[in-house]
């Protein structure tokens, strides 16, 4: 039989396979009927659009300020100095640079902590820092020329004192060199050791930063699991305790899932700790592996949130833009100038408003 059909004509072949077609009833079922329907593609979620807001331009772009971004940028090259502007991809760099300003990252470029914000590399066991780097760096910074400079390091669980010793070395080297120099130092919560908070104090640094971050509840979600809102905060406090003039400073991002009552909780507890500067600025995630952005905050809620912290008698600096270390230097400038009138309206028995700096 099989091999009479192979012997028929193809012509013949393909009417009488139509005409078996459409014998089979209209509603029948095929096997199709039974097989599970095949899932609809998944779509990938698109990326949400940056805003206008956050193009980047430099309202400050000289043909100095050009001179000096250069110059700025080919000492870095020239010492292989590693700045968190360039690790964290910092969107204000060029703003920073061209004034003369940039905010160094010792102990190397690789941090123990996998913070799920942050772009900077990540290891358990990262190389021992680099001993001369102390000399390094208060070598570069001199030819700067700069009278504030920000030194931030990458957390070092691996080392037994946390690198407080190596940032405290940076610090009287830098001091040494320039003593009329104010240096801030952005530093971790060496896993909440005071004792290695009161090394760096010590060193003759003038505004202790420290960050919490983030909310409370997104603690665990944001931050590496060494990391804590309790333990940032006492760190905070014992920075204040232990040096009652130095100026304390902390961060907050916005844009992780945080809520109104959140972020005022946080300043409330900053505040309580002594911190005097608040950054607020909107995270912006660096790579596809990162945390998502959950939404874009508008340049007016950055406003009422600066309005919220100068009303609990903080000094605020917020916008999209804004990091940690953002026009330091002015910062601490306002502060200062605001301790005196306080200090002098105090003498004369008055009371004087904080003044707002940004």
């Amino acid at each position: 039989m099989l091999h009479c059909r192979k012997m028929l004509p193809a012509r013949m072949a393909n009417t009488l396979r139509r005409a078996a077609v459409s014998t089979l009833p209209k509603d029948g079922l095929t096997l199709a009927d039974f097989m599970p329907s095949a899932p609809a593609a998944a779509k990938r979620p698109q990326p949400m659009r940056k805003p206008k807001w956050l193009k980047m331009v430099n309202p400050n772009l000289t043909q100095e300020g050009t001179e000096r971004y250069k110059e700025v940028r080919a000492t870095i090259k020239e010492t292989g100095l590693a700045t968190v502007c360039q690790e964290a991809r910092c969107p204000n760099a060029g703003e920073c640079w061209s004034g003369g300003t940039a905010t160094v990252m010792i102990m190397g470029d690789t941090c123990t902590r996998g913070c799920r914000f942050c772009s900077v590399a990540t290891s358990r066991s990262p190389p021992p820092p680099d001993a001369e780097e102390p000399r390094k760096v208060a070598e570069a910074v001199t030819r700067w020329g700069v009278d504030y400079i920000v030194l931030t390091m990458v957390d070092r669980d691996d080392l037994a004192d946390q690198g407080a010793a190596h940032v405290a070395a940076t610090v009287r080297q830098l001091k040494q060199r320039q003593p009329d120099l104010k240096v801030e130092t952005l530093i971790g919560d060496f896993q909440g050791k005071l004792d290695l908070v009161e090394e760096v104090l010590n060193s003759g640094m003038d505004v202790f930063a420290h960050n919490v971050e983030t909310v409370e509840r997104l603690q665990s979600t944001v931050r590496d699991r060494r990391a804590g809102y309790t333990q940032s905060l006492n760190v905070l406090r014992h920075a204040k305790q232990a040096r009652p003039d130095v100026v304390t400073k902390s961060s907050i991002m916005l844009g992780l899932g945080e809520t109104d009552e959140e972020i005022h909780q946080t300043l409330r507890d900053l505040r309580d700790v002594g911190v005097e500067m608040v950054t607020f600025g909107q995270y912006l995630q660096p790579t596809k592996r990162h945390m998502k952005v959950t939404r874009f905050v508008t340049p007016e809620e950055f406003d009422q949130w600066r309005a919220a912290g100068e009303a609990l008698g903080l000094h605020v600096a917020s916008g999209p833009m804004v990091r940690s270390s953002y026009r330091a230097g002015d910062f601490y400038k306002s502060i200062y100038k605001d301790r005196m009138t306080k200090g002098a309206a105090a003498a004369q028995g008055m009371e004087v408003a904080t003044q707002p700096v940004l």
